[in-house]
């Protein structure tokens, strides 16, 4: 804790810390309205999906990683050679001239953008004290929300005015600005008590370890069935290399990550809560904007917009209680009505239809942005009260590292049980008498899948359709019979789609069970004084 830091110069910091967060954020979400232009350009569809993976797998790996040698070099060192990486990334990545380059330079991005995750919030644990914590997690927490909506937004804003190539350009000068703050005004600040010692065995399997999960994760479903040899390969060598990777933490005598931490009983809660939030987090922000565009008709902007309240509330109730928790010193009542807001808003969204209305689902949404907004930013302050300050940047990027994996785990499971509940219900579409009378017409609307659904339900597509069936002798019947397959479709999706809210809502109950066991310690007024640790 620096205590002669003016309140100015800390001010500065937190600008460019919260710069470089919201970017490595917006990155991971940015790409999606991009790719189709992308892989059209470099003829990729088969690489598509490693486009996303190679940043979620590069940045999640690193995030444990970083987060000790913060401990050991500092924060001031990690956040600039974080920053430095990420824009020489997105500059590549902008550059790219083929799918390959594009997804080496992508995880060059990862790299940096896991620095910046797992030092931005121990940095705040360096500069304030626990007590005062609570404000700036709040922003820091908007600020990650609010990043998980702009991305859509502003990279289909950028490839339909300037070119996808802007989506990481603009990553440049605000990278410059951040790195050009935090070299001038974050001073250095390494923990005292950490070791100096580098434990390469343990990272290297702590990253093969994650790797494998994640890109089975990632992959299974997709590029090969859960069911195959590749699936249980990867799950296997998965659960072996962090099985091994535990036995060498016990034993080295500097570890990447303390097994100790984990007989703190306010960490374990935490890291579950941040597991399963993540879970069902990520997968409803996914799925919103499907469910707008899709089945509602909304355009690509469109939809972003109608999650704005969500984005909005989140943000706002983010700020609001890191002040409530930051005067009264109290969270657990908080993070029960956080959790509680999330699994009911779910609940509530499980029972939309194609008729609901975009005011119904925006209705439906705030109590989720609400409740997102009150628990992220909440547990990682929890978690930090609950250590000793040579145990922050670990302790940090742990959190981090749960939450990221819970976010992999959610959008696999929703994704992998919404084309299971789609097959089934468009297996009777694919074969009508209309599906097999446009096939023979040049267009075809049989074996639909998540992917042919969308293009199918999309207001282009569905005119070229019309104006095909306009010159058939019984044009009439078949446009008739046309409404009738495009409102079984939608139906088909707004179904899946409430199932997979409802998965989510499930999941997030088990989350409303763990929040019970949380103890709450009071709020340390300094940074060195010992916390009340909780076995």
């Amino acid at each position: 804790m620096l205590h002669h830091i003016s309140i100015r110069q800390k001010i500065f910091v937190m600008v460019a810390v919260m710069s470089g967060l919201f970017l490595a954020a917006l990155d991971q979400s940015i790409v999606g309205t991009a790719l189709p232009k992308i892989v059209n350009q470099f003829h990729g569809l088969s690489e598509l999906s490693w486009v996303v993976t190679a940043y979620l797998l590069s940045s999640t790996i690193t995030i444990p990683i970083s987060g000790k040698l913060s401990d050991i070099f500092g924060r001031r060192k990690m956040l600039l050679t974080g920053i430095l990486i990420f824009v020489i990334g997105s500059m590549f990545t902008g550059l790219s001239w083929n799918m390959t380059s594009l997804i080496v330079f992508r995880a060059i991005q990862g790299i940096g953008g896991g620095i910046l995750f797992s030092s931005a919030f121990a940095v705040i644990g360096d500069l304030f004290t626990p007590a005062e914590r609570p404000k700036w997690q709040g922003i820091i927490g908007a600020v990650w929300g609010l990043s998980s909506v702009v991305g859509p937004l502003l990279g289909g804003f950028l490839t339909d005015h300037a070119s996808w190539r802007w989506c990481f350009y603009v990553n440049v000068p605000f990278g410059i600005i951040a790195f050009g703050l935090i070299f001038m005004y974050l001073p250095t600040i390494i923990a005292k008590g950490a070791e100096k010692k580098i434990d390469f065995g343990g990272a290297a399997l702590i990253a093969a370890g994650l790797a494998a999960l994640l890109l089975v994760l990632n992959l299974g479903g997709d590029k090969f069935a859960w069911s195959s040899m590749q699936s249980y390969g990867l799950f296997a060598l998965g659960f072996a290399l962090l099985g091994y990777f535990v036995y060498w933490e016990s034993r080295h005598e500097d570890p990447i990550i303390p097994l100790m931490i984990f007989k703190n009983s306010i960490f374990r809660v935490s890291i579950i809560m941040l597991f399963l939030v993540g879970i069902a987090m990520f997968g409803a922000i996914i799925y919103l904007p499907l469910f707008a565009q899709v089945v509602q008709g909304a355009s690509a902007t469109n939809s972003g917009i109608i999650l704005l309240p969500l984005v909005f509330s989140l943000a706002l109730t983010s700020i609001a209680s890191g002040q409530i928790v930051a005067r009264t010193g109290k969270y657990k009542k908080i993070a029960i009505l956080g959790a509680f807001l999330m699994t009911g808003s779910l609940f509530w969204l499980s029972t939309i239809s194609a008729n609901t209305s975009h005011l119904q689902l925006i209705i439906r949404m705030i109590p989720l942005g609400v409740g997102i907004g009150i628990t992220m930013p909440l547990f990682t302050l929890i978690i930090q009260n609950a250590f000793e300050q040579k145990f922050l940047g670990v302790v940090s990027s742990s959190s981090q590292l749960f939450r990221g994996i819970g976010s992999v785990v959610g959008v696999a499971l929703m994704g992998t049980y919404l084309n299971s509940q789609l097959n089934t219900k468009l297996g009777s579409l694919s074969n009508s008498a209309f599906a097999q009378t446009m096939s023979k017409a040049g267009h075809p609307v049989t074996n639909l899948n998540a992917n042919g659904l969308q293009q199918l339900l999309s207001p282009s597509n569905q005119t070229t359709i019309l104006k095909t069936i306009s010159k058939a002798p019984n044009h009439v019947e078949l446009t008739n019979s046309f409404y009738g397959f495009i409102e079984s479709a939608r139906t088909a999706l707004a179904t899946s789609l409430t199932h997979v809210f409802l998965v989510g809502a499930c999941v997030l109950v088990i989350a409303c069970v763990t929040v019970f066991f949380l103890k709450e310690i009071p709020l340390r007024k300094h940074a060195d004084s010992k916390p009340i640790i909780a076995e």
